[in-house]
Formats: structure tokens, sequence, C-alpha cells
């Protein structure tokens, strides 16, 4: 997969790093469940929404400027409810408006307890398969991972499917969680295998066609991952210029670099074949289905850093205290949303229906419990959850 001096070089960094990489590898290890299922095609539309082509060869010194921060996010959007916790939840960007509703990606239809054909059929199901289908990750340390200790899936993700569960089926545990990988979601979702994906799935405006989404359940950003003993990389700006960047295929990371790569890093989608690799290293270094699988290629001295979510970073260098995220704070501000199938509207509702009961009550909201247990020692204090943003005219 790399160079042979790549992988002499890995050595060291693999022996000082000791225990911490042998909970990554127990987490790799679990083998993934297959699913009969192709490749997504969401990305040729995509495509056509993207404001430029990715480069196919540029020169590194004309990349210097730093890009703009994102937006700070206001408070009390219009036609936006507030959450009912009493710590200040971070309200929803309206910055991108999706051509499809002319609303913010963001925006969910409103919450509702009723029920509907997607729930009355789930509800339909009989005997040991009377349960939700979630698609979840079994990787992804704190959101979502197979706890190979006690062969129980764990994590904020998870807590959250059982209480979708719980509301919908009348028990936490009647639930049956599927990994999918990055690529998989919304293919799962298309051909029914699972019923929702919670996945620390961005909501986005190219994703409307193949998923309906909740109302927000996290805020994070995407961000570099890369060795402490590499201070040449200082975070998303020049000094990633021609350096190698594992992304997950499919992933908003890879997205972003498509759209524009101001520093020209290196990087490649296998998705579409596309990307930024003059030197041509090996793709399958740089493109992967599991995020997980970029922080072994980092370990391995395959790649240079990681693009990925701030928030699954983080769970990452908590893994490995070789690893750190670089610069002060995410380029990108994105929001985590459950996923059903398009046209599922009852089921939709249905969930944030639960997320305004998950959200509220302050300190002791089931949101925060799940932050205090899985998050804040690698992400820190949290406002809150950010305030659900509902449909106009629905």
């Amino acid at each position: 997969m790399g160079s042979a001096s790549g992988r002499s070089r890995a050595r060291g960094r693999l022996t000082a790093v000791g225990a911490a990489c042998a909970v990554t590898a127990a987490l790799v290890a679990v083998p993934l469940v297959q699913h009969e299922t192709r490749h997504e095609t969401r990305h040729e539309a995509q495509h056509t929404a993207r404001r430029g082509a990715p480069h196919t060869a540029a020169d590194p010194s004309q990349a210097q400027a730093e890009p703009q921060a994102p937006p700070t996010a206001p408070h009390g959007p219009g036609g936006a409810r507030q959450a009912t916790a009493s710590t200040e939840p971070a309200a929803p960007s309206q910055e991108e408006t999706c051509p499809s509703t002319g609303q913010p990606a963001q925006a969910s239809v409103p919450a509702s307890k009723a029920g509907g054909p997607t729930i009355d059929a789930m509800l339909a199901r009989k005997g040991d398969d009377r349960k939700l289908v979630v698609g979840v990750d079994q990787n992804s340390y704190r959101w979502g991972y197979l706890n190979p200790a006690t062969d129980q899936f764990e994590g904020f993700d998870i807590d959250l499917a059982h209480a979708i569960a719980k509301n919908i089926f009348g028990d936490a545990d009647a639930v049956t969680f599927k990994p999918v990988s990055t690529a998989e979601r919304t293919t799962a979702l298309a051909n029914g295998s699972v019923d929702l994906v919670v996945r620390t799935m961005t909501i986005a405006c190219n994703r409307l066609d193949q998923a309906e989404f909740s109302t927000a359940y996290f805020t994070a950003g995407q961000q570099v991952l890369a060795p402490k003993d590499d201070s040449g990389i200082t975070g998303y700006n020049s000094s990633l210029s021609g350096r190698r960047v594992c992304t997950a295929t499919g992933s908003t990371a890879v997205q972003e670099l498509e759209k524009a790569d101001p520093y020209h890093v290196v990087f490649w989608d296998r998705s579409n074949g596309k990307g930024y690799n003059p030197h041509h290293v090996d793709t399958d270094d740089l493109s992967v289905a599991n995020q997980l699988d970029c922080l072994v290629r980092l370990q391995l001295g395959l790649v240079d850093a990681v693009i990925t979510d701030n928030a699954l970073a983080a769970a990452q260098a908590a893994q490995d205290p070789a690893v750190e995220l670089k610069g002060r704070k995410p380029f990108t501000t994105e929001y985590y949303g459950v996923a059903a199938k398009p046209g599922a509207d009852d089921l939709v509702a249905r969930v944030n229906s639960v997320l305004e009961q998950y959200r509220s009550g302050g300190a002791a909201s089931p949101w925060r419990r799940s932050y205090d247990k899985w998050l804040k020692a690698e992400l820190g204090p949290s406002a809150g959850p950010p305030a659900p943003l509902y449909l106009a005219g629905h």
C-alpha cells in the first residue's frame, strides 16, 4: 500500500504508541458485517452542484491565503423552534440554503408523536423482527463502536438509537444494529436493509435526494489530524501543501476538498476517481471506506494527515496519544442528523419528537448525560445541542 521507507518510519511510531494502538487494533479487528449492496450513486448528483472541479495539476506556491473561518451561528434564527434545555443551545446555521427546498439544509419536518405508514409497517413486524434496524459505525471510538470486551455496541450515537427504539417500540433494547461504512449509508436506506442511519452523518443539500434528515443533534466541523511529532503541519493551511491526506470515500471531508483545494492537498476520492494526486500515491491509502482506516494509515506512515470531523478526530486522538488535532478550530461548520429513506416523513417526524425530549432537561437531559459520558473528556464542556430548525410551510 505504501513505500518501504514509509513503513520503516512507521515502526518507530508504532513502538512508541504501544498500548494505545492496541486499542485501535482491537476495534479494527472486529470483522465488518458485509452487505449485498452496490456502491452509492449519489456522487453524480453531488458533482452537478459543486462549485468547481478538483485539481489535476497546480503550483503549491500559489496557495498561501488562509481560508475564512465559518461565521458564528446566530442565536434564535427565524423559523426555528428553540430547544427546551435550560442551557442555551447552539442555533443551527442558515448559511447553506438548498436549491431543492429553498431552506437551510438543517430544516426538517416538524416533530410529531403520530404514526404513519412507515411506523405502522415497522410495528407490524413479528417476533424477533419487531425491532428498529439502525445503521451504525462499529469502529468510531466514543460514537459507535463494538466494544470487544462486552460484544455490545456503545457510544453517543448508540445511546440515541436506543432512545428512538424505546419511543417507537416501548423497549430501548428493541433495536438491531447493522454496521455500515461511510459509503454505504444511503445505499442501506435505499435498499431497506436499515430503517435509520445514526452514524455521525452530516446533513447536506447534496444528500437530500438520498436521505431525509431529522433536526440536527450535534455540531461538528472538519479539522486536520496529524502526528504530534510533525510540527510542520499546523492545520488546514499552506502547511498541508503537497502532503498526503486520507479521507473516507463519500465523506464531507473529501467533498470539501473536491469543491476547492486551495492548498493543493494530495487526496483522492475512490468512488468517483477524482482528486489531486500528481505523484501517484497509492489511492488505497488516500481513500478508504471506513474513517478509522485513515488512522491506521497515519500510524503506518502511509499518509501525512487525516481530514475528518473534529468530533471523530478527537476520539481517535484519545485512542492514540501520538496524534493530535491541528489548528485552533474546525474550518467548516456541520450538523449531524438521523437519516431515513426519502419519503418517510412520519418516521422523521417521530425522531424529531424524540430529539425534542432528548435535548430537554438542561444538565439532566439525556443528550447531556450521553455527552458527558462519551465525549466530554475529549471535546470539553458543551454549550448544549443545536436548536431544532423546522421546514416552513409544514
